[in-house]
């Protein structure tokens, strides 16, 4: 597998002397696929290769930009001319084992093999199982099976599909067996190996221990109330995690994906993800798997793409649509993203995260009341002992403050603080609200020092920290803090802006012109924007006085 990562990663190397017979198609190629705009690469790339049809690296780049597309099958022919030229690649391997799994052309699978095509060890290993199986050999499909598990680092795997291939057959009690072994001598717990060892208890009868391993690992999960019914109703559930050996391998290459996210290389990740997908287009976990790589890759609109293919009467649609909704607001459509939101919150009405999400997005779109009442619902849903039910609080906080009706912020704030003392990001907003609003200052300064010992790299809470000092007229002592602020948030108008008013303060006020100059320079809003520009005019302690405020110096008027 580490293989196929440095495979991909060198896909997109620069190709050797002589060989770029069209330099336009692949600069923009090279340029495309860097950016992970798959799109572009796969159009660029087999242009360039059009060009230049024997060259072994375009090949798998091209190969790479189907893949990574979802157009497996359109890399199938690239891979076997890359093979037809007698050279190799792990990439090629992939995309042909998987292909003659889906074809169920159990015999090309092994003469690929055979021919010393390699996919590296556990995707040969899983392959050749499942082909027997295919075959209808299961005493060799049992053995391939133990052979990949008897490997280093494959233990899990291997015995996790050969339990999958006994149920599928019908032996629950083999799978029962295999999936019931404790610690490193049987299957690591994931959601798809519990979900499938529910599963098989039902058909044993074993309600008891299905209900307490689904309750053990999915406490709360609205996802599986389905199994939940069954096990109450006392039914067996049918067996479909699997269905034949191509959605077997398919779970190998998901497996893979799923494993190793966080670790290895999106591209790789994508890579397994894409084959898993390939293999069992039904499948939503692989669907989800490719979407949250491709959102990490910033190609909104291809996540967007792969959430939109999972099924409303799925179990995982919510899950996806969530995902699709948030590909969308990243992408830029936040109107788009919000739709998505509501229209969850209107097929699945009782799921806390789809209101908390849509709460989220109306308060990014300034629609404060929307997303009041939205945390509203995600609270009267939310059990009272939810971890991240101060999340909420803090959050309908802040539409609260932002709507102007201050009392019921401050109760969320401090019912928030009240769940999760010393939360950095509620002590800062309520501690610097207060200071606006000119209440508590000695509290708010305590809350500000609290949130800024707990994230010394915050500019927002460093800012706030400065800002309290100079409310509390300690302008000396706000500089450094101030100055601090700027630096861990260069651009921002409102810091900047903070900034020059501290060095006002402290008499610095060719200083506090540039600052303010700055300020402006970095878009602010409206309201701040004509504020600053009033400063520049006429100083600060003269906007102070305009505004019912004392000044911080004396002013001397004309006449």
């Amino acid at each position: 597998m580490r293989r196929l990562a440095l495979a991909l990663a060198t896909a997109l190397t620069p190709l050797g002397a002589g060989a770029d017979p069209d330099p336009g198609a692949y600069l923009a190629a090279r340029t495309a696929g860097l950016a992970n705009d798959y799109a572009a690469a796969t159009r660029f790339f087999t242009r360039a290769l059009a060009a230049d049809p024997g060259n072994i690296a375009l090949m798998e780049r091209v190969i790479a930009a189907h893949v990574g597309q979802g157009q497996v099958a359109r890399a199938v022919p690239v891979a076997e001319a890359l093979f037809d030229s007698g050279h190799d690649s792990e990439l090629a391997s992939l995309v042909l084992i998987a292909h003659a799994i889906r074809s169920g052309d159990w015999d090309e699978v092994f003469a690929t093999l055979e021919e010393g095509h390699s996919a590296g060890p556990l995707i040969d290993g899983l392959s050749q199982a499942w082909a027997f199986a295919g075959k209808g050999q299961m005493d060799r499909a049992l053995t391939a099976f133990d052979e990949v598990a008897e490997q280093s680092g494959l233990r899990s795997i291997g015995l996790y599909h050969k339990a999958l291939a006994l149920a599928l057959v019908g032996d629950d009690e083999g799978a029962d067996e295999i999936l019931s072994r404790p610690g490193p001598s049987g299957v690591m717990p994931t959601r798809g190996s519990v979900l499938v060892h529910v599963t098989i208890l039902t058909r044993l009868g074993e309600f008891d221990r299905a209900e307490d391993l689904l309750e053990r690992g999915f406490a709360g999960d609205p996802t599986v109330d389905p199994l939940r019914a069954a096990i109450a109703d006392r039914r067996a559930l049918p067996f479909d995690a699997v269905r034949d050996p191509v959605e077997g391998l398919a779970t190998g290459f998901l497996a893979v994906a799923q494993a190793l996210d966080g670790e290895a290389d999106d591209t790789f990740l994508l890579t397994y993800a894409r084959l898993a997908d390939y293999l069992h287009p039904a499948e939503a976990n692989a669907v989800i798997t490719a979407g949250r790589v491709l959102e990490r890759m910033t190609q909104y609109d291809l996540a967007a793409e792969a959430f939109a293919r999972v099924d409303p009467t799925d179990p995982m649609f919510p899950t996806a649509e969530l995902g699709r909704a948030q590909a969308r607001i990243a992408g830029g459509s936040l109107e788009a993203g919000i739709e998505i939101l509501r229209g969850l919150a209107r097929s699945h009405p009782d799921l806390p995260a789809v209101h908390s999400e849509l709460g989220d997005a109306l308060r990014r779109d300034d629609d404060h009341a929307g997303a009041r009442d939205a945390y509203d619902r995600a609270l009267t849903l939310l059990p009272q002992d939810h971890d991240l039910r101060w999340w909420l609080l803090y959050v309908r906080g802040i539409s609260h403050e932002r709507l102007g009706d201050w009392d019921p912020a401050e109760a969320d704030f401090r019912a928030a603080l009240g769940l999760s003392p010393d939360q950095p990001s509620v002590l800062n907003y309520l501690g610097y609200s207060l200071v606006e609003r000119q209440e508590k200052l000695d509290e708010a300064l305590d809350m500000i020092e609290t949130a800024a010992r707990a994230r010394p790299q915050s500019g927002a809470i460093t800012d706030s920290l400065g800002w309290v000092l100079y409310r509390l007229g300690r302008y000396d002592e706000a500089v450094g803090h101030m100055e601090r602020a700027v630096e861990l948030e260069p651009l921002d108008p409102i810091i900047t802006d903070h900034l020059g008013d501290v060095y006002w303060a402290v008499g610095r006020m060719r200083e506090a012109r540039f600052q303010w100059h700055r300020a402006l320079s970095f878009d602010p809003e409206d309201d701040l924007a004509d504020r600053i520009r009033r400063k520049l005019e006429v100083g600060l302690d003269q906007v102070l006085i305009e505004e019912g405020a004392e000044p911080i110096h004396m002013v001397e008027h004309d006449g």
